[in-house]
């Protein structure tokens, strides 16, 4: 893969693993990390990785819904769950994108869907190497 343009580099300090702390670069983001079903006060990584992916295909969907010169409904909404799993000794995430556009034919949200899948970079990034339903409501 060759990279054209780099937009965007984010930067973040992490100590102490899971149940350590991350900053980013600028202090925009500052948080306690717990393991996943821990009785902390902390975020995990996988939480991390929803919201980003979430917000990453959701940004991605308005632009294929432009592109295809489709009104997105404002309260659009994508819900990721991301699983934490272990095989063959081994761990792994799989993931599942809930998405819900209220009043926009399902045929059409699936077109929008199909798009946004094809370009968001998380998207991209797991494809092949992460288990990924997405499910239209």
């Amino acid at each position: 893969m060759t990279i054209e343009k780099v937009i965007y580099t984010a930067r973040v300090h992490t100590t102490g693993g899971r149940e350590g702390a991350s900053r980013s670069s600028g202090n925009h983001l500052e948080m306690k990390l717990s393991t996943p079903g821990a009785a902390s006060d902390g975020t995990n990584p996988e939480q991390l990785f929803a919201a980003g992916w979430s917000a990453c295909f959701l940004s991605s969907m308005k632009i294929a819904a432009d592109k295809l010169k489709i009104a997105l409904p404002t309260d659009t909404a994508v819900d990721a769950e991301v699983d934490l799993a272990t095989k063959e000794g081994g761990f792994l995430l799989s993931a599942r994108l809930n998405i819900s556009a209220p009043g926009l034919q399902h045929d059409v949200a699936e077109a929008v869907v199909a798009a946004a899948h094809q370009r968001c970079p998380y998207s991209r990034a797991t494809r092949g190497n992460v288990s990924v339903v997405i499910n239209v409501g």
